[in-house]
């Protein structure tokens, strides 16, 4: 398999990710739906107030091929505009052929933008072969569900990188990754 790992010259310090947020806090980051779609391999993780990455974390995560995927969600005309989905979000890790996968239907919202999903199914994998699925049915209110704020997107539509802010105050790198894209069925 293909490395997602991204050359050395292109990751960013923390000092610069936190600077990337502060100018989208003021201009937002103009960040479309189109932008995100694909699938994105984590690469860094910055805890909350922290300038320097958390490597342990980070490797730890990378070596469990923690991604997240993005494409276009079925969207139902007669659900209220947060309820719809616009987007399709598949957050999965993975050891070995063994994979679990959160998936459901996010949109974006406001102007830097904020990235808003919620899971309607666990799945666990081996292979492409489901071994089990469990639906989600409690819900989070609107106002409690996860989500990313959407700071920076570097590259065209096949590659490059996007960076973060989750809902619990880590920032975090993620890295696309059309390999992953092209051997798996998001």
């Amino acid at each position: 398999m293909p490395s997602s790992k991204m050359p050395t010259s292109e990751i960013l310090s923390g000092k610069q990710a936190l600077a990337l947020e502060q100018l989208s806090r003021r201009q937002g980051s103009a960040i479309t739906a189109e932008q995100l779609f694909g699938r994105w391999r984590l690469q860094l993780l910055w805890s909350k107030g922290r300038a320097q990455p958390n490597p342990a974390t980070a490797a730890l995560l990378r070596g469990l091929q923690a991604s997240l995927s993005i494409a276009t969600g079925d969207v139902t005309p007669d659900a209220p505009s947060l309820e719809r989905g616009d987007l399709k979000v598949v957050n999965s890790v993975q050891l070995g052929a063994l994979q679990l996968r959160f998936s459901g239907s996010g949109n974006l919202r406001g102007r830097r933008p904020l990235l808003e999903f919620w899971f309607d199914q666990l799945e666990l994998r081996l292979g492409r072969q489901s071994l089990w699925r469990q639906a989600i049915s409690q819900q989070p209110e609107p106002r409690r569900r996860p989500f990313f704020a959407l700071i920076a997107r570097s590259g065209a539509a096949d590659n490059g990188w996007l960076l973060a802010r989750g809902r619990g105050g880590g920032l975090a790198l993620w890295v696309l990754d059309p390999q992953l894209e092209k051997a798996s069925d998001a």
